[in-house]
């Protein structure tokens, strides 16, 4: 018979970044889908991705049905998008740190970064989007994002995260933007 394995809890906890400039941000969020600590097994890639999913479709029932793609934040929100991509059965994007001759390119910055600028391809008027990353502390870069695709004339829905640190207001910063934030842990204050 088949060995049927247990997928553990997503968590996700802060730890103190060493080695850094005065310029970057001194924590960094560490979770379970990061493969930093241990072995992600792809059956907790999917859950993790499903679970998110129920999440959006819970909170928001009227956005979920309405979505053209997803658009990950490169490096952390790769994974997730992927896993909410796979749950949902839509079609995704990712916002790369590099300046390509592509069309539809919709730069915006993320602030706490090495290098800032993060660009996002073939975005078009009309086009209605789902924002992902892993995580998500001031939100900054999620209304840089969002203020730069409503110039183009394109449509954040909502935004999607696996942790969100309730500490730094980014709740606060996307709902003065009206974008509904969803995540599916958060970090308290200690």
């Amino acid at each position: 018979m088949p060995e049927t394995l247990a997928v553990p809890p997503f968590s996700a906890r802060i730890v103190e970044r060493l080695g850094v400039g005065a310029a970057s941000r001194r924590e960094r969020v560490v979770h379970s889908l990061d493969g930093l600590e241990d072995p992600v097994r792809p059956d907790a890639l999917a859950a993790t991705g499903n679970r998110l999913w129920e999440c959006l479709r819970a909170q928001l029932p009227s956005v979920t049905g309405a979505v053209d793609f997803l658009l990950g934040l490169d490096a952390g929100g790769i994974l997730p998008t992927v896993a909410l991509s796979t749950a949902a059965r839509l079609p995704y994007k990712i916002a790369w740190k590099l300046h390509l001759p592509l069309d539809g390119a919709v730069r915006f910055s993320e602030p706490h970064a090495m290098r800032t600028d993060v660009f996002a391809y073939g975005i078009a008027p009309g086009q209605r989007i789902v924002l992902v990353d892993d995580e998500i502390t001031t939100g900054r870069t999620l209304a840089d994002l969002t203020r730069r695709l409503r110039e183009v004339g394109a449509i954040p829905l909502a935004a999607a995260c696996l942790v969100e640190d309730t500490t730094r207001g980014a709740r606060a910063l996307l709902t003065d933007l009206d974008l509904p934030l969803v995540s599916l842990t958060t970090i308290e204050a200690a």
